[in-house]
This record gives structure tokens, sequence and C-alpha cells, in this order.
């Protein structure tokens, strides 16, 4: 197998990733373990970077068009 070096996220839905930013959320509240909001914090983040929009405006997106 080789080694991944980048993920890329162009064949995502639009619901798949609401899914996977609620998911880490609820994984945060249900364990308590700080490791999930990092990653999603870490993921809308870069998302928002590369859409040039704020996380509200992003997330609101997400979830009105999925």
């Amino acid at each position: 197998m080789e080694l991944i070096d980048t993920v890329s996220i162009d064949s995502l839905s639009k619901r798949d990733l609401l899914l996977i930013i609620k998911s880490l959320e609820y994984a945060n509240k249900d364990t308590n373990i700080q490791d999930f909001i990092d990653l999603r914090n870490s993921i809308v983040k870069e998302l928002c970077f590369l859409t040039n929009t704020s996380e509200e405006t992003f997330l609101n997106y997400l979830e009105t068009n999925s």
C-alpha cells in the first residue's frame, strides 16, 4: 500500500463534509476527547481559507445546500 501524503476532498459532497464536521462535534461532546474538536476546527479553518469565507457562512452554506 502506498503512503498517503495529502488527502483530496474534491470528490466529497457538501452533505459528506457536513456529516464529517457534525460527527466530530458529536464525538467530542460524547467522549470529551479534545482531538475530535481540534480536528473539526482544523478542517473547517482550512476549508474557510480555501473558500475565502467565514466559518459561519461556510457552515450555513453546507447546512442549507446539503
